[in-house]
């Protein structure tokens, strides 16, 4: 069968031409005469795969040398707790702002290692939108501040980069890492899940800058240090090796497309195009206010909950799938990372469009 438009939130789809050379290179990379998921992650051939991967992401982000790029496991959700374990050295308070369910997590577990401020919370407003800077109660002896600035699941981006002074800023970047181009040196730590715009779930991305490692709090297990991981370049253990080529497969791909620059420009034309589709009809609603509406998870409901389920089936009969909105709010929500061409957001206004004509 034809490949579908997978529109899941993550894991997301991944471009076609690296599952093709994945799929070229499966049972021999490059004349070793073993698949990568079986190289000794010690070996001169792994080796070469992720210190390509780790300078093309350099590249593509334009990294500076005093930040550590991390390939580590444990999916963002670790990161929840890394990081206060390593950040807070030796203050008790840090900084969050809530506008979605994984900033909410995230300060759950934080609670767990100190106290925490909610410098922002919109969560009495449905999560419909991001926090401006002048509402942000900064602490100023705050060990860092923390954001999520694409909410995955309510389709909330930040506009902007919220202004932290002398405190280092902390992003949760799982859902907009590599849509677009970014200033790192603007944070003092990174962190995304691989499995939206990377790669493969198993591979975690830190980007560190160096003057916040080597003081974790005491007890924080030796795997959670993060300059103990820098120091064995992401090796401390057996990393997640197959996912990490993926990741550098993903990263060339990107190159060859024109960058972060290019990346953005195509991400923006297929947001404006469906966020124009969904305002432009009375069937179709998103509930995010316009100015803090994400690029890579649009959320929107029916005029009907009731068609809910027979927008689904028709969708996957027309080759759309994964549209099913999270447990939590309900509706659809589209994905469209970068992996997802242009012609599949066309293909979506199309049936939403027919639909509407159709059910409407």
């Amino acid at each position: 069968m034809s490949r579908v438009y997978n529109f899941s939130a993550g894991p997301a789809a991944l471009p076609e031409t690296v599952l093709k050379q994945a799929q070229e290179e499966m049972l021999d990379w490059r004349g070793s005469g073993m698949s990568v998921m079986e190289m000794s992650h010690r070996g001169k051939a792994f080796l070469s795969i992720a210190e390509r991967a780790e300078a093309d992401l350099r590249e593509l982000m334009a990294i500076p040398d005093r930040y550590k790029v991390l390939f580590l496991q444990g999916g963002a959700t670790a990161q929840f707790a890394m990081v206060p374990m390593n950040l807070l050295r030796g203050k008790d308070l840090a900084d969050y702002i809530n506008t979605g369910a994984w900033s909410k997590k995230a300060i759950a577990e934080a609670k767990r290692y100190c106290r925490v401020h909610r410098v922002a919370d919109t969560s009495e407003e449905g999560f419909t939108r991001a926090p401006a800077q002048e509402e942000l109660s900064l602490s100023p002896g705050a060990a860092y501040v923390h954001y999520t600035p694409n909410e995955t699941i309510h389709g909330v981006e930040f506009p902007y980069v919220p202004e932290t002074g002398a405190v280092p800023l902390v992003a949760d970047m799982s859902s907009s890492i590599l849509s677009r181009p970014l200033d790192v040196t603007r944070y003092g730590l990174i962190y995304a899940g691989a499995q939206k715009n990377v790669g493969p779930a198993g591979l975690t991305l830190v980007i560190v800058r160096e003057d916040l490692m080597g003081k974790p709090m005491a007890g924080t297990p030796t795997l959670f240090d993060y300059e103990v991981q820098a120091k064995a370049g992401s090796m401390y253990n057996t990393p997640p090796t197959y996912a990490w080529y993926l990741a550098g497969l993903v990263f060339q791909w990107l190159k060859g497309l024109g960058g972060l620059s290019a990346v953005g420009e195509i991400n923006a034309r297929k947001a404006q195009a469906l966020y124009a589709a969904i305002d432009g009809s009375d069937f179709y609603h998103n509930p995010v206010e316009p100015g803090s509406r994400s690029r890579m998870n649009v959320p929107f409901t029916l005029a009907d909950p009731a068609l809910d389920p027979v927008f689904l089936a028709e969708a996957a009969d027309a080759g759309l799938v994964t549209l099913k909105g999270h447990r939590s709010v309900g509706g659809m929500r589209a994905s469209i990372y970068n992996a997802m061409p242009e012609e599949g957001v066309q293909a979506l206004i199309q049936f939403m469009a027919e639909f509407e004509r159709r059910h409407g």
